[in-house]
């Protein structure tokens, strides 16, 4: 079984909880922030909605230069929003579904400002940097989301707002 292949079910696993998940960020709340340190909603859910895109620049290109003073993405509505996600699962889902393992072994790097900040293997990168850090961010938004009294969606199992699983 080659390193996609074992990585594509908990991909498909993850994006479908996390669209679940966007489905329910209120509009009206985009400007929302828990704290004057913390995001915004809505900025939230779109570095949400994107981060499946890394996946595809991590497997495409030897490394992403962060440039200092770049504008971070921001949906302007909830359409907005999922349609960002939905493109960039499925580009991702494609690109992941499509390499090779000894692709996936070769060093990629995240650069800012030209600064080399981070490199490792690519298969590393998915599931650190990619996975890991969009699971981290869902789980941020569903917190924000609760304190918003927006019912949660279960991600591995039935959510408090859902009932028992058994």
């Amino acid at each position: 079984m080659t390193i996609s292949e074992m990585m594509l079910p908990e991909f498909e696993q993850e994006m479908a909880g996390t669209r679940k998940l966007l489905e329910r960020v209120p509009e009206d709340k985009f400007t929302w922030k828990p704290h004057e340190k913390s995001m915004t909603l809505g900025r939230l859910a779109s570095h949400v909605a994107e981060l499946p895109g890394w996946a595809v620049n991590t497997i495409r290109q030897d490394a992403l230069n962060i440039t200092p003073g770049l504008k971070p993405y921001i949906a302007s509505t909830q359409k907005e929003l999922l349609e960002t996600f939905d493109k960039n699962a499925a580009e991702a889902r494609q690109a992941l579904a499509g390499v090779s393992d000894e692709h996936l072994q070769k060093i990629w790097s995240l650069q800012f400002g030209g600064k080399t900040m981070l490199s490792m293997p690519r298969a590393a990168v998915l599931r650190g940097v990619v996975m890991n850090h969009l699971i981290h961010h869902r789980a941020q938004l569903g917190v924000f989301l609760r304190l918003n009294n927006v019912p949660i969606p279960g991600m591995y199992g039935p959510s408090a707002d859902e009932g028992r699983m058994f």
